[in-house]
């Protein structure tokens, strides 16, 4: 019988999970399907084991939990696969408001008064309303001339890491997993975030200069949702993974072909489109929650 786990997970800045909580959602789960329950981290993330065979029942059981614990930021979900089969072997991950807290093309956009612009162009981008290479064109026409100074000032001045970043590609490596920076952004900054943060590689778009200015445009085809989506296949390939040893993440419209491909695919604070559709999603938490889905402990994070 297929075994599932339901992981509850709060903020670490301010944990919600109360003895009270775990209780009810383990109420919920069927006395003959219950197999072990654990605490993660106290008042932090709570996983439950539990096997069926039944259509419809891990969809009815998240959304049973989530009724139950309305109104407290815990994030509810279920993943497949025993306590073997969590531990994924291959991250890639989105890096604007995924990795990095900004949208680097936004925070580029203000250097030159255009964020509101810009920045609205960038919503329906990441929203699917648009099509996305047609709209980084657009965007990228509108800052042509800024300097590369310009966009050193942005990374040094503007871009920081998102909560748990580091500790989620650090605690994966550490246990053996390969780490990809996947993004439709630009090569200037997914190089300095993936040393930043530790990620063993990184793609993206280059930016096309001349005379130390962004001409407003890209060198080569523009890496958008289906490279994303071939860069998760590569990597599996490559080191002989699986679809279920893979994990990807990210929130905008240009990550849900990699997410949906991915064993477990999560909408980390994500636009409707994509939270709709990924198998797990995570609101309230910051990335360390990621580790919590593959069954990690606290006490096994690399800081």
């Amino acid at each position: 019988m297929p075994i599932y786990s339901l992981v509850l997970t709060s903020p670490p800045a301010a944990p919600a999970l109360s003895d009270f909580a775990v209780e009810r959602a383990w109420s919920l789960i069927s006395a003959p399907q219950r197999r072990t329950d654990q605490w993660l981290a106290p008042r932090e993330a709570w996983l439950a084991e539990f096997a069926t065979n039944e259509d419809g029942a891990t969809a009815a059981l998240k959304a049973a939990v989530r009724r139950a614990l309305n109104g407290l930021t815990i994030d509810v979900n279920v993943v497949a696969g025993d306590a073997a089969a969590r531990r994924k072997k291959l991250l890639v991950a989105d890096m604007d408001s995924t990795i990095i807290q900004q949208e680097c093309i936004d925070e580029m956009a203000d250097m030159l008064g255009l964020r509101t612009r810009i920045a609205a162009i960038t919503e329906r981008a990441m929203r699917g309303e648009l099509d996305f290479a047609a709209a980084l064109r657009e965007r990228l026409g509108l800052l042509a001339g800024l300097t590369e100074a310009d966009l050193a000032k942005v990374y040094s001045e503007r871009i920081t890491a998102m909560p748990g970043a580091r500790a989620l590609v650090a605690t994966m490596r550490r246990h053996g997993a390969f780490t990809a920076l996947v993004s439709g952004g630009f090569n200037f900054f997914t190089s300095r975030v993936r040393a930043a943060t530790g990620f063993d590689v990184d793609h993206s778009n280059t930016l096309e200069t001349a005379s130390g200015r962004l001409t407003g445009r890209i060198i080569g085809p523009i890496l958008g949702r289906e490279a994303k989506l071939a860069c998760l296949e590569r990597y599996a390939a490559e080191r002989g993974l699986t679809s279920a040893e893979t994990l990807a993440v990210g929130d905008g419209a240009n990550d849900l072909d990699m997410i949906r491909a991915a064993g477990l695919g999560v909408a980390y604070r994500a636009k409707p489109v994509v939270a709709a559709e990924a198998a797990a999603g995570i609101v309230h938490g910051d990335l360390t929650a990621l580790l919590y889905l593959q069954g990690y402990r606290r006490d096994e994070f690399a800081e």
